[in-house]
Formats: C-alpha cells, sequence, structure tokens
C-alpha cells in the first residue's frame, strides 16, 4: 500500500526528493561555473563586454533545446536528462582544458554554455515535477523543492569562496563537471519512482515539433507565459551588469571577484532557502498565488528606487539578491502551479521554449540593446534602474492577466497524459 504525508502518496514524495536531490548537485556544480565564468570572461574581456557574451547566449540556449527536443522524441524524458547531463559534463571538461591551454575564447564559450546547460536541465526537473503533482500537491512541495535544491547552490557558493584562491578559478570547473554525474542518476532514479510521463498520441515522438513551437504559438497562456519571462529577464539582466560594474569597479584582482561573487551567491541563495522552506509554503497555502504574483514586481519597484536614491556596491547588490531571492522562491513556485494543469508538449518542450530559450533570449536582447547604445554614448548610471522599474511596471498588468482565473487541477487519474 501506497503511504501518505501531508495528504501525498509516499512514490510521489520519493520521487520529488530524487529529483529536488538532482537539482542540488546541479546547483551545487553551477556555482562553480557562474563564478569562474564571470570572473575568467571579465579578466578575458572586461566588464565592459559583458553584453556582448550575454546576446549570444540564447544562440547556444537554442540549439540545446533543439537537441533536447530531438532527443525527447526518441528516447523520452528519463534518457533525455540522463544523456544531457553527462553532454554537460564533457562540454564543461573541454572548456577547462582549452582555458588551462591559455584559449581567451574558451572563457567566452563557457559562459556562453552556463547559459545554456543550467537552464536546459533544470526546466526538466521541474517539467518532470508538474507532469507527476496536482496543483494542490504541488502547492506544498514547490517552495521545499527549490529549498532542496538551493541547499547545493549554497555549498556550491561557499566552497567557491573558500577554494578559490587556493585552488585557482579554472580548476574548479573539474569539480563542477563531476557534479552532473549524481545529477544525472538522481534524476533518472526519479523517473523510476515516480512513472516516466506519457504523451499523448498526438504528441508522441515529437509529431507537433521538436521545439514545442506550435504548442506554444496556439496557447493564449504559454504565450503570456513567455512574455512575462522576457519582462522578468529584463529586470534580471540590468541589475546584474549594474552589479557587475560596481564589482569591477571596488575588486580589481580575478581571484578577489570570484571569492567575492562567491559569497555573495551563498548569502543570496542562503536567504532563497528561507522563503523556499519556510514562507514560500506558508505564503501559497494561505494567500491566493495571483496575490503573490502581483506583489513580486512591487517589491522591485521599491529595490530599484532604493538603488536611485542611494546609488552603491551595496545597493546594486542588495537589488540584484531580492530579485534573485524572489526569482528561486515564490516565483518559481507560483509560476509553476501553472503549468500542471497543461499538456505533455506544453510541460516538455513549449515549457524549454519559454523557460530556457525565452529565458535567455530576453537576456540576450537587453543585454545587445545595452551593448550598441554604449557604442554611440556612455550609458548614464541611472540606465540600469529606470530599465528595470520600466520592466517591473509592464510586469504588473500581464500578471493580473495571467492570474486572473484560477485554473482547476487535474487529478493523475484524469490526465493519461501524466504518468501512473
Amino acid at each position: 500500500m501506497n503511504r501518505t504525508l501531508l495528504g501525498i502518496p509516499g512514490n510521489k514524495l520519493l520521487a520529488a526528493l530524487a529529483m529536488a536531490l538532482s537539482a542540488g548537485c546541479l546547483l551545487c556544480g553551477y556555482e562553480f561555473v557562474r563564478s569562474v565564468s564571470q570572473s575568467l570572461y571579465i579578466k578575458a574581456y572586461t566588464a565592459d563586454r559583458l553584453p556582448i557574451v550575454m546576446t549570444l547566449g540564447p544562440v547556444g540556449t537554442l540549439l540545446a533545446i533543439y537537441g533536447y527536443g530531438a532527443l525527447l522524441s526518441f528516447a523520452g524524458p528519463k534518457r533525455a536528462v540522463f544523456y544531457t547531463s553527462f553532454l554537460s559534463a564533457g562540454v564543461i571538461l573541454a572548456c577547462f582544458l582549452a582555458i588551462n591551454a591559455g584559449s581567451r575564447l574558451a572563457a567566452g564559450v563557457l559562459y556562453v554554455f552556463r547559459e545554456a546547460y543550467i537552464v536546459l536541465l533544470i526546466e526538466q526537473v521541474w517539467a518532470f515535477i508538474n507532469s507527476t503533482v496536482r496543483r494542490d500537491e504541488g502547492s506544498k512541495l514547490n517552495g521545499p523543492i527549490c529549498g532542496i535544491a538551493s541547499l547545493g547552490a549554497i555549498g556550491g557558493g561557499l566552497l567557491v569562496q573558500h577554494y578559490a584562491k587556493i585552488v585557482g578559478s579554472s580548476n574548479l570547473l573539474v569539480f563542477a563537471a563531476v557534479s552532473l554525474v549524481p545529477t544525472g542518476v538522481l534524476a533518472a532514479w526519479a523517473y523510476h519512482v515516480g512513472g516516466e510521463p506519457a504523451p499523448a498520441p498526438e504528441e508522441a515522438r515529437g509529431k507537433q515539433g521538436h521545439l514545442g513551437a506550435r504548442v506554444l504559438f496556439r496557447s493564449g497562456t504559454l504565450t503570456r507565459l513567455a512574455l512575462l519571462i522576457a519582462l522578468t529577464q529584463v529586470v534580471s539582466t540590468v541589475l546584474d551588469l549594474q552589479l557587475s560594474r560596481w564589482v569591477e569597479q571596488g575588486l580589481p584582482d580575478a581571484d578577489e571577484r570570484t571569492r567575492w561573487f562567491g559569497g555573495f551567491y551563498a548569502q543570496l541563495n542562503m536567504g532563497a532557502a528561507f522563503f523556499q522552506f519556510i514562507v514560500a509554503p506558508l505564503l501559497l497555502s494561505w494567500v491566493r498565488p495571483r496575490l503573490i504574483h502581483v506583489a513580486i514586481p512591487l517589491a522591485h519597484l521599491v529595490v530599484c528606487a532604493m538603488v536611485i536614491a542611494f546609488p552603491s556596491l551595496f545597493a546594486a547588490a542588495a537589488a540584484y539578491m531580492v530579485f534573485k531571492v524572489l526569482d528561486y522562491s515564490l516565483f518559481r513556485a507560483a509560476k509553476e502551479l501553472l503549468y500542471i494543469p497543461l499538456s505533455f508538449d506544453s510541460r516538455y518542450r513549449a515549457k524549454e521554449l519559454i523557460d530556457a530559450f525565452g529565458y535567455r533570449f530576453a537576456k540576450g536582447a537587453i543585454s545587445g540593446l545595452l551593448a550598441a547604445a554604449r557604442q554611440l554614448t556612455a550609458l548614464h548610471p541611472l540606465t540600469y534602474p529606470l530599465t528595470a522599474i520600466a520592466a517591473a511596471a509592464a510586469w504588473l498588468p500581464l500578471v493580473v492577466q495571467l492570474t486572473w482565473k484560477d485554473t482547476p487541477a487535474r487529478s493523475d487519474e484524469s490526465d493519461p497524459k501524466r504518468s501512473s
């Protein structure tokens, strides 16, 4: 007999735990890649050229998503997450060898790849969760799943902070590659325990396209989600660029920057973990998701105004940290609930286009625009917080429309596209 806890069947809880641990290993390794790639790229090309590599990010991400989509069509979601984990490890190791051989280009390739592999893999984690649980179960589980995953990110950030100067920045990439082995194994085991979701006959083997673009553009909910993700990434990108400029000015040494970024991201992830384990489950149980979605851009409007009033490294770091803490916890937990009632292709294909490619495309587009503007004239420091304020203001009416009506969750028994 399948026992229940908090009204959730035991096999679902075990599968969710395995996938959360997989995400924890993934995010632990990503902290190595994120801090190292950012520091080494600044060393090779300076922070002023960050918008250029950010512009290239969506190209790499789209290629990765198409490859994943083809793999999903012919191998299924369980093998897809396993194979993409090990292929990512191979690319990181190749970049490590090239960087140690003196290649500046490899620092750019690593930055572009980091943008692609993390979203590709993390969205596969959530596609499984959204295919396995109901809306009421997701309200209880999504926050803790984010929290368990963030424990890996916290550990990774602390390890980077401690070992960056001891080991050397580029050597940390080996640990990132190794972390992807348990990532793939645990994800495959989650599918073994929770079952592998099956597409409807009209979706089988990629009949509607490997990318899921047709599914995306036929759905009003999915197109609104895509626009929402684009606006969130405008906010994220300008706050990230603003922070990088302050860090470059205050910390000229590459290893010291790596150490600072490691400590910063560790603190960020600690704050996110508190929201994931405590705040998100409580708010999602007591407050309608619509109110949560509306409150998030309002919070960003406030902190961006503070950057304008008190320009400093502290204010820039605080604004970016607030965005990421909410993005990793409340926003993620509430947003994922919107995917649960949708079809297999919506969850496994269109979701990758929205939350992986759309995420990176918006980031690349705003980065490219800022880079082009910088070629024409010196950007005023207020450009960054004002752009974030404009995007957050546009975010508000969109999220009101997107969450106007609560969509009833489907039960596992009534949805043939889900695992049994």
